[in-house]
């Protein structure tokens, strides 16, 4: 069923095929250990060998310099809304916490770091729909830290750059794009991302943060399950980690090792997203509304111009196997989403459908 398939949609996401087979052979005897990989100790050696040499492959696939920890945690990126202002409280102290506004994402994390900090606004592209980048940004020694979301998941909108704040901390929820081309960690005070797009199964969260900011917050004022310091010193095991998901997760980062790293990766996903919109700006049916220079490379949304028949491609493309391209509750539409496991044969798939479509 798998081969005839290809599923798009934006989390949890389409994985590799060969990860999936080779922990499905490995399900239920796992190192000829006669148990499956989630039924030993987090603690044992045989699991914290896989957890080390996970973290080995991801500092080697992002270039992680030494000076960083890196952490894996659970609750997804949403509760890392709360966990980074909760961990830099001590950098606000007498300052605030700018968000940059590009869309849903990261309103939702000004919203909760505004219950914890002085948060406010540095930029926002509301103005445009949130189809545009932000044009102007307020940035002063006031600030503490700057927190942006590098692509939009629902709106589609993604930043091309990482964003010039000078000396000001930098902050980036990566969950749709980490692992999707190559960047340069060190100009990040902190990273983080949920693991369904590009890192694995939902239920791991991966924070990469400097360690000199490890202790911006007193310990005693966060709760042990958000203290980084705390996951740093006990090697992400303070409690029972997702076993399963950081397995998977080691998997994935050494099938794109294998595959050539980010380099190769961001190659491969910059023509799959330029293949899709070039043939969408082509058509007189369909339409994307995301301003060239902000488009995502991950999550392509687009509407048939006669949006009446929008469902009626949902249930085409479904049929033609195609699944999970219905856009997001709040926007409507189509999106589809081109996570580093869609092959480009799937986009493809895609503009075929979308033809027939067309011409149907």
């Amino acid at each position: 069923m798998r081969s005839q398939t290809y599923n798009f949609c934006s989390g949890p996401a389409t994985l590799p095929t060969a990860v999936l087979s080779k922990a499905q052979a490995e399900l239920l005897d796992w190192q000829k250990m006669g148990v499956s990989i989630m039924e030993i100790s987090h603690r044992s050696p045989e699991f914290t060998a896989v957890a080390k040499k996970a973290e080995q492959s991801l500092r080697q696939l992002m270039s992680i310099p030494d000076d960083y920890a890196v952490l894996f945690m659970q609750g997804g990126a949403t509760q890392q809304f709360s966990g980074v202002p909760m961990n830099f409280f001590g950098l606000c102290e007498g300052k605030q916490a700018g968000y940059v506004d590009t869309g849903i994402w990261s309103r939702k994390a000004l919203d909760e770091a505004g219950r914890y900090v002085d948060a406010r606004l540095v930029a926002s592209s509301k103005d445009s729909n949130y189809t545009r980048l932000p044009e102007s940004w307020a940035l002063d020694e006031k600030l503490a830290y700057v927190h942006y979301t590098p692509n939009e998941t629902i709106g589609g909108v993604e930043f091309p750059h990482i964003p010039d704040v000078g000396d000001i901390p930098l902050i980036a929820d990566m969950s749709s794009t980490i692992l999707s081309r190559p960047i340069d960690v060190s100009k990040f005070a902190l990273i983080y991302a949920g693991a369904q797009k590009n890192i694995g199964p939902a239920g791991l969260t991966l924070v990469i943060v400097r360690r000199d900011l490890l202790d911006a917050t007193p310990h005693s004022a966060l709760p042990p399950t958000m203290n980084y310091r705390l996951f740093d010193e006990n090697d992400s095991m303070l409690n029972t980690p997702p076993t399963f998901g950081w397995y998977l997760a080691w998997l994935i980062f050494d099938w794109l090792i294998e595959a050539g790293g980010l380099t190769a990766m961001g190659e491969v996903n910059s023509r799959k997203s330029a293949r899709l919109y070039n043939y969408l700006d082509a058509s007189d049916v369909y339409h994307n509304p995301i301003h060239p220079e902000a488009r995502s490379w991950m999550n392509v949304p687009f509407v048939l111009k006669d949006e009446s028949r929008n469902a009626a491609f949902l249930k085409f493309a479904e049929e033609h196997g195609l699944l999970n391209l219905k856009g997001h509750r709040s926007v409507g539409g189509m999106r589809a989403s081109l996570y580093n496991a869609m092959p480009e044969a799937g986009v493809d798939a895609l503009i075929d459908v979308l033809t027939k479509f067309a011409e149907s």
